[in-house]
């Protein structure tokens, strides 16, 4: 092979390699959050604490839609006081404003970023994405504690206030299945 296509074919490579990586860059961080706790990702939890501690937080929630997605959304309750490890309920009312089938997901993180890691989630509506008629208004639960642990953490030991923040935004690739129109890639 002459040094010029091995040039080539390293250039080429490389340029393959680079895009797949930029591909894998915002899964792969999405699930370094998720299992650190990182940048205000909370935790998934499988059973409530043991552990309740007489120190409480207040817990805030604050509710956004993305773009111009035809939703309200806004949580029933703007503040709870908890006890931490005591497992607390929350609840969002979801109504769909416009005239078609929605498909949607809703993000989530909390401020301060350093309380992610204790902000523990048992049940949660954005594990799932959501299909919503036009007109319905969906009540859903989200059932979470704050680890006791947080009490005990430098960084985060003294946190009395922790916002919960959720965003819905349309989920792609749902129209396939309601309007058997494949790839569309809008959301319906």
């Amino acid at each position: 092979m002459k040094p010029n296509h091995v040039i080539a074919a390293a250039c080429v490579f490389g340029v393959m390699a680079m895009t797949g990586a930029a591909f894998a860059a915002v899964p792969l961080y999405r699930l370094f959050c998720q299992v650190t706790g990182f940048d205000g990702t909370t935790m998934r939890a499988d059973k409530p604490s043991e552990v309740m501690l007489d120190q409480t937080v207040l817990i805030r929630f604050d509710t956004n839609v993305r773009g111009d997605l035809p939703m309200a959304f806004k949580a029933k309750q703007v503040t709870q006081r908890v006890r931490i490890g005591e497992t607390g309920i929350a609840m969002f009312d979801v109504t769909n404003t416009g005239e078609k089938i929605i498909h949607a997901t809703a993000s989530y993180n909390v401020v301060p970023e350093r309380t992610g890691p204790y902000f523990q989630k048992l049940q949660c509506f954005c594990f799932e994405g959501q299909t919503i008629a036009p007109g319905e208004t969906k009540a859903f639960p989200v059932q979470y504690f704050v680890a006791p642990e947080m009490a005990t953490d430098r960084e985060s030991q003294g946190v009395r206030e922790i916002t919960l923040s959720y965003t819905f935004y349309p989920t792609q690739g749902f129209d396939e299945a309601v309007n058997g129109v494949p790839g569309t890639g809008a959301a319906g």
